[in-house]
């Protein structure tokens, strides 16, 4: 049976980085498993690679159709966005490994869904310092930075990832960003390979 990696952490951790170079490393042979979002389409992204972009109508069919695993729901600045993850069939556990991004809620949901014994958790740990640095600096390059909402993740990333709700969700190992994202990198890759 195969095992669904969840890589998490707060806003500005290094997820989507840190998900590229593992999914694109061949001897990991990790499958994608696109989630959903009803969040407007960002900067440079495209239907199908970081999200399946739905609208609220969109959703609530799904819902309905009880196809949602997991689902969180933010109300920013902008009205409520929801990311999901749908049983949609892109995963089989008799056919691999999976790698998904995602938060501690949908750590536990999947792992609820799927069972303990098949999903472990990644969490990265950053600086607040550094992710308030690295938030900037990719908000300074959208055609229409969006600091409200930028800052309104950063402290809504502080209650969600505090130290109780991540014990409270067993997870007790974490990869260290700080520093060289190479070495976080390479740290993961060899818990990966560990857990096959």
């Amino acid at each position: 049976m195969g095992k669904i990696f969840l890589l998490m952490g707060k806003s500005s951790s290094g997820k989507d980085t840190i998900y590229k170079h593992l999914i694109s490393d061949e001897s990991l042979r990790l499958k994608k498993v696109i989630s959903y979002t009803t969040r407007p389409m960002r900067d440079g992204e495209k239907e199908g690679v970081q999200y399946f972009f739905k609208t609220e109508n969109d959703y609530q069919k799904l819902r309905a159709g009880k196809k949602i695993i997991e689902e969180r729901t933010y109300h920013t600045q902008y009205g409520e966005w929801r990311y999901f993850t749908a049983d949609d069939g892109q995963i089989d556990l008799n056919g691999g490994n999976y790698l998904i991004i995602g938060t501690l809620e949908s750590f536990c949901s999947i792992r609820d869904y799927f069972g303990k014994e098949v999903v472990e958790p990644i969490l990265i740990d950053v600086s607040a310092r550094n992710r308030i640095h690295r938030a900037m600096a990719r908000e300074d390059k959208e055609e229409r930075p969006k600091y409200d909402e930028m800052c309104r993740r950063f402290l809504a990333d502080e209650e969600d990832f505090s130290d109780s709700r991540i014990i409270a969700a067993g997870v007790n190992k974490t990869f260290d960003n700080n520093g060289s994202i190479d070495k976080c990198i390479e740290d993961i890759r060899s818990f990966i390979t560990e857990c096959f």
